[in-house]
């Protein structure tokens, strides 16, 4: 059996969560298959072992499979097309759901993050900026919230550029429902990407899952308006963590907006000061 469709089909079983994905995918063997007789060689729990045992003989999982093949792309950890800057990162996700064109997966990514509820000042922002990053073939990702997200892949569609949104629901769910034609534009011109089975519903306690994602799939992460308590830095944190580049945009030290990239600038983020983008620097 694939290894992809191994790991579906235990994700898919009630009980089944990251951690013990994980334990199971840690003792995979190099071979690009996996069958019943490589099981033998694991040191697993007698539930888990029943749960791998259960993946090659439950005709009802052989269906759901087949019925989520039909509705997007699976990609698992150890495929060739899973992005290798997201392999590297801690709790990488073992299964990614996609629609939309994958192979921008393996181009180069920049994450663009911030408020909610930001000001002109980051429409202005994007407006520039994004089509200097798009002149560098770059990808921009971002996480289909509303605000800075929605404005990032709004912009990117504008102009013609090419971009990923990463959602903490499954696929067959828009959130907020306000971007529901937005999600279906990004389908058809760029990839929507999520680690949550299709079926799965929005929930507040997800979408933070989603930000090692935005963080691990990218070179760079910008983060343009946001509070000091924001979200939005806990991107930050995680792509600092992963030993990625950070951008902030200034702003003005009576913004409360401009609160969170400005602590971001002095803690040694690089400040955007222009919109020329060359090679991955400002």
């Amino acid at each position: 059996m694939n290894k992809t469709e191994f790991l579906l089909k235990l994700k898919l079983q009630k009980g089944i969560g990251y951690v013990k994905l994980l334990t199971v995918a840690k003792q995979m063997n190099s071979e690009k298959t996996i069958e019943v007789e490589d099981l033998k060689e694991m040191e697993l729990p007698e539930q888990l072992m029943e749960a791998c045992l259960k993946a090659f003989r439950d005709k009802d999982l052989d269906r759901l499979v087949k019925q989520i093949y039909c509705q997007c792309d699976v990609i698992g950890f150890f495929d060739e097309e899973y992005p290798e800057k997201l392999r590297q990162i801690y709790r990488p996700p073992l299964v990614l759901f996609a629609q939309g064109d994958t192979s921008l997966l393996s181009k180069e990514i920049v994450t663009i993050v911030g408020s909610r509820y930001p000001t002109n000042y980051s429409r202005q922002v994007m407006e520039k900026l994004v089509p200097n990053l798009i002149e560098q073939n770059m990808v921009i990702a971002s996480g289909l919230a509303k605000g800075v997200d929605a404005l990032a892949h709004h912009t990117t569609l504008n102009n013609q550029g090419r971009t990923i949104a990463v959602i903490g629901n499954g696929l067959n769910y828009s959130y907020p429902r306000q971007n529901t034609w937005l999600q279906n534009q990004i389908k058809q011109k760029g990839l929507v990407i999520s680690e949550y089975l299709p079926d799965t519903p929005p929930r507040p306690y997800r979408c933070p899952e989603r930000k090692r994602i935005l963080a691990g799939l990218s070179k760079s992460v910008i983060v343009t308006e946001a509070k000091e308590k924001s979200g939005s830095l806990i991107t930050a944190s995680i792509a600092l963590q992963e030993n990625r580049d950070i951008y902030a945009v200034p702003g003005a030290i009576t913004s409360e907006l401009s609160a969170g990239p400005n602590q971001l600038i002095g803690a040694g983020a690089t400040p955007i000061v222009n919109f020329k983008f060359k090679n991955g620097k400002i």
